[in-house]
């Protein structure tokens, strides 16, 4: 029996291809080619083909992806907290890189330098992102590097996320209107409706889940029936090892568990549900024992619902693990955050609006439009006109709200506090490209001076996604050591799509390839670059 017409949704399709190698003394190489294609699927249980390839690899290994684009519309890919170091060319969203046109390829670069932990990649372009198109990307430890934890059994990717059955067209269509999206219509894992994803496990060993919410607009619960998660880390940070049977985890966020199958030999759910929402959506996968004498039974197990104080105690118990080393041998710990002043703070505020009689949102009263011209396109040729530096400033001045392609300046290593400010009702999740920073405080209220007294300068832990909590504000320290044109914005794909991001331009005036990379020889040029060189082959 064919699905209803009504929730048939167009899909990305990843078709690939992966070689490995090496040249002896130089880190390795992996090399990928993808063509991206649509798909049509039925969501929500029925059929579907996605999230996208998984990428595995180690600290510092070499990635080299080739993207095709068969799709009759430009194209991009993003990596979810893969640093780029000193190559914000390879970022893959709009204000560093020229989308990739219909029916052409392009290469992009990628080195995982000085980092391991749990990512995604996603489509950046327009509202793609509700297509699918998303995958796993896990850096891995070199063999050599202590990890505070013995090697497990399995190494699952969980993707989890809302879901639309409307196109993304569609959707689209509804923000260019002036309006916000809808609800969502359900919660997908892995791609899949209930009970759609099964991961088989033996009893008595215990296991790896990495868990990224990869969805639009909705903050998620994770459990596993009967069983506890241990935490161990997060983006990239290994953590202090506390138990949860529950975890929050909020728009663009990445989380590794550890579970043991500690349990009779039956099969459990693994759950999903929205979090601070007055309808609860929830999702099932199955945890199979190898050994299972019988299926999931009842109903699936409750989780937290609109609790904000629950959320912010745990988030607040999520520490950085001190002794513990991450992509180098030393422990983290031996990086002092807290003993470094400060050198200049960012109030960053959240606002909704309506600007020209549409909705729209704003961070300092600015609300961010497209340039004509990749913003780091146009600064590396100097092209007037596209961006003006000190577009946003540094503190929200509560005036209305406008429109403008902001482009906040800032000096390489510098060090910087940023505050978010939530004055919204809704929870808020903030991303920084190129970058991890320490979450040294959050709270409710307005943060002031006197906030500082509360700071964790000890054992935050380094992340490059936080959430704000409504009405409330979180404060992070973050060392400038990264230049390039860096991408600050909502994880809510519908606030960010309507102006909620801004760029960070952090620049170094030695211009120097021991600084940032030169602009790539295959790079894209479009815009106002159109008919530029790059440099010499």
């Amino acid at each position: 029996m064919s699905p209803s017409r009504s929730i048939l949704h167009r899909s990305l399709y990843f078709f690939v291809l992966l070689l490995l190698s090496s040249v002896h003394g130089e880190n390795p190489y992996r090399f990928y080619t993808w063509n991206v294609t649509y798909g049509d699927i039925y969501p929500l249980g029925v059929k579907q083909q996605f999230p996208g390839p998984q990428i595995d690899c180690v600290t510092n290994d070499n990635l080299i992806i080739n993207v095709y684009n068969s799709l009759p519309e430009p194209f991009l890919i993003s990596w979810n907290g893969i640093q780029q170091r000193r190559n914000s060319w390879m970022d893959g969203v709009y204000g560093t890189n020229c989308p990739i046109p219909p029916g052409k390829n392009f290469t992009y670069f990628l080195q995982a330098k000085d980092q391991i932990g749990s990512y995604f990649y996603f489509p950046s372009l327009a509202m793609h992102k509700a297509a699918g198109g998303y995958g796993g990307f896990r850096v891995n430890s070199r063999p050599l590097i202590p990890v505070p934890f013995p090697s497990p059994a399995g190494d699952f990717t969980v993707l989890i996320g809302d879901w639309y059955k409307a196109n993304h067209t569609d959707l689209k269509a509804v923000l260019d209107g002036g309006h916000d999206l809808p609800f969502p219509d359900g919660i997908l894992i892995n791609g899949r409706g209930p009970n759609g994803v099964t991961f088989t496990v033996d009893q008595g060993k215990t296991y790896r889940f990495r868990i990224s919410n990869v969805g639009l607009t909705t903050s998620l619960n994770f459990r596993i029936q009967g069983h506890t998660m241990t935490l161990v880390e997060v983006e990239g940070s290994h953590t202090l090892q506390n138990h949860y049977s529950s975890l929050d985890v909020h728009l663009g966020q990445s989380y590794s568990v550890l579970v043991t199958m500690d349990q009779p030999g039956q099969d459990y759910y693994i759950v999903a549900s929205t979090r601070f929402t007055s309808q609860i959506l929830t999702s099932t996968a199955i945890l199979h024992y190898s050994n299972s004498a019988g299926s999931v039974s009842g109903p699936p197990p409750g989780g937290p619902t609109i609790q904000i104080d629950w959320s912010l105690n745990q988030a607040r118990s999520i520490r950085w693990n001190l002794t513990a080393s991450a992509a180098r041998p030393n422990p983290q710990g031996s990086y002092h955050y807290g003993l470094v002043n400060t050198t200049r703070t960012i109030e960053v505020a959240n606002s909704a609006a309506v600007i020209n009689g549409k909705q729209r949102y704003a961070v300092n009263s600015v609300s961010f439009i497209p340039a004509d011209t990749p913003l780091k396109v146009a600064d590396f040729y100097n092209i007037q006109g596209v961006f003006s530096l000190g577009s946003i400033s540094d503190y929200p001045h509560g005036g209305g709200a406008y429109l403008q392609t902001s482009v906040m300046e800032a000096d390489f290593r510098a060090y910087v506090e940023i505050i978010f400010q939530n004055y919204e009702n809704t929870v808020q999740s903030w991303h920084i490209d190129g970058y991890s920073f320490f979450v040294v405080g959050m709270d409710g209220g307005q943060w002031t001076p006197a906030s500082r007294n509360g700071y964790n300068l000890r054992d935050g832990v380094y992340r490059c996604t936080t959430q704000v909590y409504p009405q409330s504000w979180t404060a992070i320290y973050m060392p400038l050591d990264n230049v390039g044109m860096w991408n600050i914005r909502s994880e809510n794909w519908a606030r960010q799509y309507l102006g909620q991001q801004f760029y960070l331009r952090v620049y170094s005036p030695v211009n120097s390839w021991r600084d940032e990379n030169p602009i790539p020889r295959n790079a894209l040029l479009c815009g106002r670059a159109s008919g530029r060189r790059t440099r010499p082959l």
